[in-house]
């Protein structure tokens, strides 16, 4: 069978499936049952500096985004870092890692941005035996308003800054969590590897208010009649977490960093995708919340399934795999031409694809007596709507054409045209003609 141990930043775990810093890892209980159900690694709820106590709410704390089959697509959380005592905290960790010394434990921090703060906790987070620290640059809710979390993940010269002062105070791997709510993830990134960092992770939940109560006229969750914006997760955000994990990973200037890769990674084959784009390992929460830490035995003897059947024999053989096939637009082949078919064996006739096309795309689907369905090549611009809007799998595929092949719409052979100047998609091309 496939070995799936990991070694991300000379950290070794069973597996590749960390649970990341929030509710199933705020003390030592979750995290023992979290380890025993086949985790390979947890990152502890962040924890604070030993100030004033951190007061959560007592109402609700969570909204949701569901599917039609009531299944969670999307979680936001109001909730803050720990509100456990530090000295409660740090005595659990320790007697975790003592007990579990083949799993990974990370340790989520965020004091507030100034040298001293920084300088006071890491030594009694190293006293732990923890085997490493993430800092939490991303939470983007109620600890952002005090000038923490993405306030500082936001401006890449405070990450900087924090970093540097984490590898002067501090031994071990030093993970950076990036929030998302920013323009462009490289900026931070950069900023991560340019004050030391051993790592970064991503994403942190995304700034969202999932519902709004029309009765109460306030957003949801709702406390006292007031709602807020909170920190979204779950399947929803996995595209939006991938593209910024292949960001980082194919920038020249971040090129080769360790990423630990975070969003909305639910089975085997989320993580699978998130390692291809240049994840060592993958973070989760949401499933977990959802499912239960057993879920972790899904993950684990699917990708084992996956790598046996691909000839994997360990993870390194495959992180990073896929990046080198991500690319900017222009640099797509505008050569590669492909048209929709439907496979009439498997046709339910619900007329989907028919009404998509017809309404909101290129009219190439034609409805035939019977109410049997037939893609018109001429028209077809292989826009990919009808397979992603027909509810049988595999029923509509993409058929790519040889290259000579005369395509129908425009009358030229396929790979006829060498750049987009001459492209027949292009609206001066067509003009000129």
């Amino acid at each position: 069978m496939a070995d799936l141990t990991t070694n991300f930043l000379g950290i070794k775990s069973p597996n590749p499936f960390w649970l990341a810093s929030a509710p199933p890892t705020d003390k030592e209980y979750n995290v023992r049952r979290a380890y025993e159900a086949g985790w390979g690694g947890v990152v502890w709820k962040t924890l604070g500096s030993e100030g004033p106590p951190v007061v959560n709410v007592s109402g609700p704390r969570y909204g949701a985004i569901w599917g039609a089959d009531r299944r969670l697509l999307g979680l936001n959380n109001i909730e803050l870092i720990t509100d456990r005592s530090l000295q409660t905290n740090l005595e659990e960790i320790t007697r975790v890692k003592k007990d579990y010394p083949d799993r990974a434990l990370i340790v989520s921090i965020m004091v507030p941005c100034d040298e001293e703060s920084w300088k006071a906790i890491l030594p009694l987070v190293e006293a732990t035996g923890a085997d490493g620290i993430e800092l939490n640059f991303g939470c983007p809710h109620g600890m952002a308003e005090r000038g923490m979390g993405s306030a500082v993940g936001q401006v890449p010269e405070y990450i900087q800054m924090v970093t540097e002062w984490c590898k002067k105070y501090y031994s071990k791997p030093v993970i950076v969590k990036l929030t998302p709510n920013i323009t462009d993830i490289r900026n931070p990134a950069r900023a991560a590897k340019a004050g030391g960092a051993d790592a970064v992770s991503l994403i942190n939940t995304i700034n969202s208010i999932t519902s709004v109560d029309l009765d109460l006229m306030a957003p949801q969750p709702t406390i006292g009649g007031k709602g807020t914006h909170g920190g979204y997760c779950g399947p929803a955000v996995k595209p939006i977490a991938m593209n910024m994990v292949a960001e980082i990973a194919r920038d020249p200037q971040t090129y080769g960093m360790p990423i630990s890769g975070i969003g909305g990674v639910t089975t085997w084959r989320d993580a699978a995708e998130f390692m291809v784009l240049g994840a060592g390992n993958v973070q989760v929460c949401t499933a977990a919340m959802t499912y239960g830490f057993k879920v972790v035995q899904e993950m684990i003897s699917g990708l084992s399934e996956w790598m046996d059947e691909k000839g994997y024999t360990s993870t390194s053989d495959f992180i990073g795999k896929a990046v080198p096939n991500v690319t900017d637009w222009q640099y797509l082949d505008l050569n590669y031409v492909t048209k929709a078919h439907i496979n009439q064996d498997d046709c339910i006739k619900c007329g989907r694809c028919y009404i998509a096309c017809e309404d909101t795309s290129h009219q190439a689907i034609l409805m035939k007596e019977g109410r049997v369905f037939e893609v018109d090549d001429s028209e077809c611009v292989a826009c990919n709507l009808c397979v992603n809007v027909c509810p049988v799998e595999d029923c509509i595929s993409m058929v790519p054409m040889a290259k000579g092949q005369v395509d129908p719409r425009t009358e030229r052979p396929v790979g006829d045209y060498a750049n987009w100047t001459t492209h027949p998609n292009n609206p001066s091309a067509r003009a000129a003609e």
